[in-house]
């Protein structure tokens, strides 16, 4: 299928009822993961890693459920980047403080891990603040894709989407003109400003941006975490108290701190999260591959 095709089918699968979307999404889960035979063995692996005290079966049932989870958020992007504002906002529940970013006069930082309802976190902000967002996006080699991906990310704010691989330079003016920064902090990018820190006991290198960046801005920091409920309830997402010990002058205790707090999101919704990754690709010296 091509990506205008697949696009088309996006488009026209947003007009269902979100509980048809959802029977739809988790077929597509089942069929992902019976044939995606490398991404359910990466899976299977970041789940035994980080939930070893699980029964192999519980396991085993917990990678089923998260591609099914997974199936939804690819065919309901759709939703997300054609459906009406009203029916959105209808959709998403918010919770917690989704206007800290328009009281506070600092500049602002919200840390978004990676579970199955991400975009979703990116339209409330868009539909529940007034502040203009700015993100990092990972750029497609696919021209259509791309294009996209950064239209139905910006579709109701005068944001603006950064691609991976540039400077840190348009980002930070961007801050300093005062979007909020919608920061992805959970990704195995190489050790490039990274450390490995412990993520679940097991050194994972993670970016130090997140403390380092803070810390030169003088921003404050609010995790914000979304969730997508069961049949055609919608989604939550849920506004955090902002981080009061966070950043200090010391950029790995910071990050370790940031990935307890990952750690403890993820066991409250094991499912939901990005286990497909390969969390812990980039091994210190020495040691094997995981994988």
């Amino acid at each position: 299928m091509t990506s205008r095709a697949f696009l088309l089918l996006l488009r026209l699968l947003s007009h269902l009822p979100l509980g048809v979307q959802a029977a739809l999404g988790h077929a597509l889960g089942a069929l992902l993961h019976a044939a995606a035979g490398e991404r359910r063995s990466v899976a299977r692996r970041n789940v035994a890693l980080c939930l070893p005290e699980l029964p192999e079966a519980r396991r085993d049932a917990l990678v089923r459920e998260h591609f099914g989870w997974l199936g939804r958020s690819i065919l309901e992007r759709g939703l997300l980047w054609y459906a009406p504002r009203e029916r959105l906002r209808g959709l998403i529940q918010v919770e917690g403080d989704v206007g800290f970013a328009e009281r506070t006069e600092r500049p602002v930082m919200w840390l978004v891990p990676h579970f199955m309802a991400l975009d979703v976190a990116g339209v409330s902000t868009q539909l529940f603040q007034g502040r203009r967002v700015a993100s990092i996006y990972q750029a497609q080699s696919d021209a259509v894709m791309d294009a996209a991906i950064r239209a139905g990310r910006l579709r109701f704010d005068q944001g603006q989407v950064f691609s991976r691989s540039e400077s840190a330079r348009p980002l930070m003016r961007a801050i300093r003109e005062g979007h909020v920064f919608f920061n992805l902090p959970d990704m195995d990018f190489g050790l490039r400003d990274a450390a490995f820190v412990p993520f679940f006991g097991i050194p994972a290198a993670t970016l130090l941006a997140p403390s380092r960046m803070a810390r030169a801005l003088g921003m404050a920091v609010q995790p914000v975490v979304a969730e997508m409920l069961p049949g055609g309830a919608g989604y939550r997402v849920r506004f955090l108290e902002p981080w009061t010990d966070f950043p200090t002058d010391d950029a790995e205790a910071d990050t370790a701190r940031m990935n307890r707090w990952i750690e403890d999101e993820v066991r409250r919704n094991p499912a939901q999260y990005l286990w497909v990754h390969k969390r812990f690709k980039t091994r210190p010296p020495g040691d094997a591959s995981l994988y």
